[in-house]
């Protein structure tokens, strides 16, 4: 049998607690203090939001007749504005009578403005059984269910205000969870389109490219590099690192490229563009800590000869046809970028020959351990030892580039904690 529960006339509103006894009968008792969170259920027990349209002042609610033990706590409000008091954090639940006033254009304007009230709630519809279409249309436009006021008993009640709030929550995690796909399917996309495209049209340098970042999970860390080739034919080439591993770092890192690359087009080079590139780096980085380490190569257009700059950065690797590899001069670099004030860096000619391949690289690629935690770092010399074994096998190009990635987390013994990227430029066709 259904039990009353009045509403007292000397107040605006009131809240009640149905409690279910072992013999299945129910008693009124004064709502505890206990504070749930909308969207779960806690300790079992149940808030619910009543907002009817009972002349009479009253809201029947069924005997519960849960096994588990299930309290129903009511709170009764006349209208939407007391009902938006009454819509706190601990109200699991809102039942609206689908009878109340509306538009006359819109019979579900008062559900439509709860749902815009309580957007976390899970949200029943009460209507007539007459109303069937009506109540159907209430649960398109958001309710999470519907209940017929003459066909209520307490089992349904009990299990209409469950299913609700738990469809409620699943809904919120999907919800949740696609927003979160779309923010990391967003950011992939914006770290791919900050990574650069090699402009070499009409070179016969091929270009090869490697990059890793040391952040979990990203696309783009603190390391940066960038070829184009400009209308009087060089090829210019760029690798750089900004100190430190997060998204400002990486953000920076994208700047000094990008400013690097319309430095270039605009014709500025060696000392000149670095110096730029300083200036730069000042003004975009947070604190005065931050530094880059940046090496820039200008091939000219025979593919015999190139300018090189290394301002803190590890000087690249030449390997010539029919000879092993090896570092280029590094003996005239300047310091990295940000760390003095109106430095120099001197461009030194360096004799590339016919065919040959040159790699820049990150320190990243140098900085892994040479054979597990504990002993020595590979260093510039260790890496030179690998990239000719690896050239001894017939590895060229991507392969190459490939190999020696892997090899170095294999010397490593697991993941590199630094960013790391290398690039490849290979003129196969030269002659000697």
């Amino acid at each position: 049998m259904p039990v009353p529960v009045p509403r007292q006339r000397t107040t605006a509103s009131v809240e009640t607690v149905v409690a279910e006894t072992a013999q299945g009968t129910a008693a009124q008792a004064t709502l505890s203090s206990t504070q749930c969170t909308p969207g779960g259920v806690s300790g079992g027990d149940l808030t619910l939001l009543v907002i009817e349209d009972d002349p009479a002042g009253t809201f029947t609610v069924p005997e519960l007749l849960d096994a588990a033990g299930t309290r129903v706590r009511i709170r009764t409000a006349r209208n939407l504005t007391e009902a938006e008091r009454l819509l706190t954090d601990d109200v699991h639940c809102v039942l609206v009578d689908l009878a109340l006033p509306g538009r006359p254009d819109d019979a579900l304007a008062p559900l439509r403005q709860v749902l815009r009230l309580a957007p976390r709630h899970a949200v029943l519809a009460l209507a007539a059984s007459a109303d069937a279409e009506l109540a159907a249309e209430a649960v398109r436009v958001g309710a999470q269910d519907h209940l017929f006021r003459e066909e209520l008993d307490g089992r349904l009640l009990s299990r209409a205000i469950r299913y609700a709030v738990e469809r409620k929550r699943a809904d919120s995690v999907q919800v949740k969870l696609a927003e979160s796909r779309l923010r990391a399917q967003e950011n992939a996309r914006l770290e791919r389109g900050l990574l650069p495209t090699p402009l070499l049209e009409g070179s016969d340098l091929r270009f090869a490219a490697r990059y890793r970042p040391g952040r979990s999970r990203a696309l783009l860390g603190g390391d940066f590099y960038d070829t184009v080739r400009t209308p009087d034919g060089t090829v210019h080439a760029m690798i750089g690192d900004v100190c430190g591993h997060g998204p400002d770092e990486a953000a920076l890192g994208v700047e000094l490229r990008i400013a690097w690359r319309a430095l270039t087009f605009a014709g500025l080079c060696g000392d000149e563009l670095l110096s730029t590139l300083q200036q730069v780096l000042e003004h975009e980085r947070e604190s005065e800590e931050i530094f880059a380490t940046i090496c820039t190569v200008d091939i000219a257009p025979d593919g015999r000869r190139a300018g090189l700059c290394l301002a803190g950065h590890p000087s690249p690797l030449i390997a010539r046809h029919g000879r092993a590899a090896q570092l280029l001069p590094y003996e005239d670099s300047g310091p990295a970028l940000g760390l003095l004030p109106n430095a120099r860096w001197p461009r030194r000619q360096v004799e590339l020959g016919g065919a040959w391949s040159l790699m820049m690289y990150t320190d990243g690629l140098i900085e892994g351990r040479s054979a597990g935690p504990g002993t020595p770092r590979l260093g510039q010399e260790g890496m030179v030892d690998m990239i000719n074994r690896q050239l001894a096998e017939g590895l060229g190009g991507e392969d190459l580039l490939e190999a020696a990635v892997a090899q170095v987390r294999e010397l490593n013994g697991g993941e590199l904690t630094d960013d790391v990227a290398v690039l490849l430029l290979d003129r196969p066709g030269g002659r000697s």
